[in-house]
């Protein structure tokens, strides 16, 4: 929630990472290493997030009613927090994942332009 009222509010600066976060709280609530573990996996570990960054980011995203979370009593561990998607999330996740569809179509585009006028068969600065 932000903003007057109880007015939702669309956060465009969502990124790539956000969107990785949701879509695996989507599958499962987690963790804060769960989630850096599964995001260096997913990535193909071209993304190791810093612990300091990934709770901070969890907390933001919590703050704008993307996540909630709760703490885990652990028997013999210490007790960890575990976040779990909330509706808004999910909104969240579905308009981003509409976002990168329209990218990637914007990406194809660019690819053909390229390949078409500037492949290495291609001599001189224009057509």
């Amino acid at each position: 929630m932000c903003g007057r009222g109880n007015r939702i509010c669309h956060y465009p600066g969502v990124g790539m990472i956000q969107l990785l976060i949701l879509r695996v709280l989507y599958e499962r609530p987690s963790h804060g290493y769960q989630l850096m573990e599964e995001l260096k996996r997913i990535t193909s570990e071209n993304y190791i997030p810093e612990p300091g960054a990934m709770y901070t980011l969890l907390r933001r995203m919590e703050e704008r009613g993307l996540l909630v979370s709760k703490w885990e009593k652990m028997d013999s561990k210490t007790d960890r927090r575990v976040y779990t998607l909330t509706e808004d999330g999910v909104r969240v996740l579905r308009e981003g994942l509409e976002m990168i569809k329209k990218k990637k179509q914007l990406m194809d585009e660019l690819i053909k332009f390229y390949e078409a006028n500037f492949r290495e068969t291609k001599k001189g600065g224009g057509k």
